[in-house]
């Protein structure tokens, strides 16, 4: 997750207005893992990303995934896990990945929903006034 990403501005203003003030928990390093493993089997998946420190030298990068890895630093607030987690769901271990399309969103709204109990009428609702697309019925992308 790069804050200077300009293809992802819209969904950052997003995020900061809508999600970030209803969920201001943060995980330290040590117990991301445990997360991820708990999040990512209630998703009824198997063989979760592997957490690992982000280098030191992603300065404007608060957070980054793909369907393997998440590099997260010290401590990350749980919504950003989840948009993490969400990235790890929308791309494929080829590295095809929908970015912050449609189907990231879709399945980032439902990881909200089901894991950080937030409402999901509402979110929806802030989405589409937002001009945010979203599949309102996700499927990871590695599983076909």
């Amino acid at each position: 997750m790069s804050r200077g990403d300009a293809a992802a501005r819209r969904l950052y203003a997003w995020e900061d207005a809508e999600v970030a003030p209803r969920d201001t928990s943060h995980v330290p390093f040590a117990q991301l893992q445990a997360l991820v493993d708990h999040v990512w089997a209630a998703e009824g998946l198997r063989f979760p990303p592997r957490l690992r420190p982000l280098p030191r030298q992603a300065r404007g990068t608060v957070a980054r995934a793909s369907r393997t890895a998440i590099e997260a630093p010290p401590e990350l607030p749980t919504w950003i896990l989840l948009h993490e987690l969400a990235h790890a769901m929308s791309s494929t271990a080829e590295g095809a990945s929908d970015g912050h399309g449609p189907l990231f969103l879709g399945l980032y709204l439902h990881l909200l929903v089901r894991h950080a109990r937030m409402p999901r009428a509402e979110l929806e609702a802030s989405l589409r006034a937002a001009g945010l697309a979203f599949d309102p019925n996700p499927r990871p992308a590695f599983l076909g």
